[in-house]
């Protein structure tokens, strides 16, 4: 049969609207973040973030290679080999570049607050900014760490990892226009990806973007954040092998008082972390407090806290840098008793002071360190006490780097996953699971908190509270007043009134306080103008729809 001109003008018409249809419910599903498409774009999120990964794995190498003339796996045995000078110098001439690169990033706008950026802030985009990440700042940030850490700065690399594969899986989701549910989910997938492959351990780098990043476990972000986690160590091992990360040495099997024994551990292993995070909260704003007191901006910080690792380094070179190397001497026990309380005092001391120096870095390998000094020396004491009848200081290296990384980081699970996918023991995998419940449950009930939840509080959000307490935080008087258009001078009433930026929160106590049922909103500005009117009934009616929007969001 042949078709005239107009039935095939009407033919392809159909066609082009079959074909636009498609592509509309294809691009709604992405927009969504449903089923297939969600799971497509996390497999892309893997590729980017474990690339990045190793991007900056091997710019801070570089950078390494340069100073000291090794990379992180021979760091510390090469720069105690260097003469004084040049272990002071280096620090200190990486605290020029970081202070001059601060000061061109708050001019152009791509370090505002003039530090790094690290897991809390990535926590912070996920529960106050709808999964959103300013893409220059993100990458600026990883330049900054590059720099920081192969420089000497004692921090880690796997918080600006975390935070550089948040950064690129937000910009994938806006350029989608990804709704804000799903940008949170690719969020998270960003986070494992770079756990994943600065590890070489996919079932951790999984877990802890549940447990930290998200803080949920939601059947519908189970599968993108476990595929991205897998694509990420796919990735690492492909350009650098199955091996992980420390060497970690055969252990002797454990007898039953070594659990006990794990468990002491875990006491030491919290007042550890106790010690830890409240250096890492308390310095940064005291040593701002300093600089604006001597009238010196906080961006030049960085030089002076150049010099401290310096002089740090001349005492112990092995508290320079992320401290790779001298972890794996610690789980090898290749270290004295005396060496290892020596580094734990020195790294401990200089990782809190380049993090309020304003280096960029992230805790997650110095607490790693200090676990496993404290461990070893723990096994050391133990072994001295009871002879032969321990799993020896090797084995207790590995329970306290789980111990006081989790209690640290909040992330007990991912912690102990992590030690089991390095060790492949259980016997290691159960005692580090006694010593982190514990480290945690005492750093926590102590603190209030983990270190990313305490650095989330300075900033006015709770996330440790739940939903409950978090939307009152982040839901504004703007987002939930009538709009009253502009006002006559008679008619604004005097009095009581809120402004548009106020919180929900600060609405709920003005009304109760008051015992009223209404009240006008102002615009923050000198005239002051009324811009609406909040009643407690709309308030909480927005507070309770929030509430059920994230209950939904995290159990589906």
């Amino acid at each position: 049969m042949t078709l005239t001109g107009d039935a095939r003008q009407t033919s392809n018409r159909i066609d082009f609207s079959r074909r636009d249809s498609v592509i509309t419910r294809i691009g709604q599903a992405f927009r969504d973040g449903r089923g297939p498409a969600l799971l497509g774009l996390a497999i892309v999120v893997g590729i980017i973030a474990g690339y990045a990964t190793l991007g900056l794995r091997l710019g801070i190498g570089w950078v390494e290679q340069t100073a000291f003339g090794a990379t992180e796996e021979r760091l510390a045995s090469t720069a105690a080999n260097l003469p004084a000078w040049r272990l002071v110098l280096i620090p200190v001439i990486t605290g020029f570049v970081i202070a001059g690169l601060l000061g061109i990033g708050r001019r152009l706008g791509l370090s505002p607050d003039g530090r790094g950026l690290g897991v809390a802030d990535v926590l912070e985009a996920r529960a106050v900014k709808a999964g959103r990440i300013d893409l220059r700042t993100g990458l600026y940030s990883a330049l900054l760490s590059a720099i920081s850490l192969g420089g000497g700065a004692s921090a880690g690399r796997e918080g600006p990892a975390v935070h550089l594969g948040a950064t690129l899986a937000s910009a994938l989701g806006r350029w989608f226009g990804m709704a804000p549910r799903g940008s949170r989910i690719l969020l998270a997938c960003g986070a494992a990806a770079a756990v994943s492959a600065s590890f070489n351990a996919p079932i951790a780098g999984a877990l802890f973007a549940f447990e930290v990043v998200l803080g949920h476990y939601a059947l519908r972000s189970i599968a993108p954040v476990a595929t991205s986690s897998v694509v990420g160590a796919l990735i690492v091992r492909h350009h650098f092998g199955q091996a992980p990360v420390f060497g970690v040495p055969e252990m002797a099997a454990a007898s039953l008082w070594d659990f006990p024994a794990a468990a002491v551990l875990g006491v030491a292993a919290a007042g550890l972390a106790i010690l830890f995070n409240r250096g890492v909260i308390h310095l940064p704003p005291l040593f701002a407090g300093w600089s604006e007191r001597f009238h010196i901006p906080s961006w030049l910080l960085p030089i002076p806290g150049g010099l401290a690792i310096g002089l740090l380094a001349l005492m112990a070179p092995e508290i320079l840098g992320v401290g790779y190397e001298a972890t794996s001497n610690a789980l090898a026990t290749e270290y004295t008793f005396g060496l290892l309380l020596l580094l734990l005092v020195l790294k401990t001391v200089a990782t809190i002071i380049s993090l309020a120096c304003r280096f960029a870095g992230g805790v997650f390998s110095p607490s790693l360190y200090l676990g496993a000094m404290l461990g070893s020396a723990f096994g050391i004491a133990l072994t001295i006490l009871t002879g032969d009848q321990t799993a020896g200081p090797g084995f207790f290296a590995v329970i306290g780097m789980g111990a006081v990384a989790g209690a640290v980081l909040g992330a007990p699970l991912s912690t102990t996953l992590i030690v089991f996918e390095l060790t492949t023991s259980y016997e290691a995998s159960v005692a580090v699971l006694v010593a982190v419940s514990l480290a945690t449950i005492l750093s926590q009930s102590t603190l209030g908190g983990s270190l990313f939840q305490l650095q989330m509080r300075r900033r006015g959000y709770d996330i440790a509270g739940g939903a409950s307490r978090l939307v009152l935080q982040i839901v504004r008087v703007r987002d939930v007043m009538e709009p009253l258009g502009s006002w006559g001078e008679e008619s604004v009433p005097d009095g009581t009134c809120l402004y548009e930026d106020d919180t929900l929160g600060r609405a709920f106590a003005v009304l109760d306080a008051e015992q009223i049922d209404s009240v006008i909103v102002r615009e923050r500005s000198d005239a002051q103008a009324v811009t609406g009117i909040i009643s407690k009934s709309d308030a909480q009616a927005a507070y309770a729809r929030r509430l059920a929007e994230i209950s939904e969001e995290e159990h589906r």
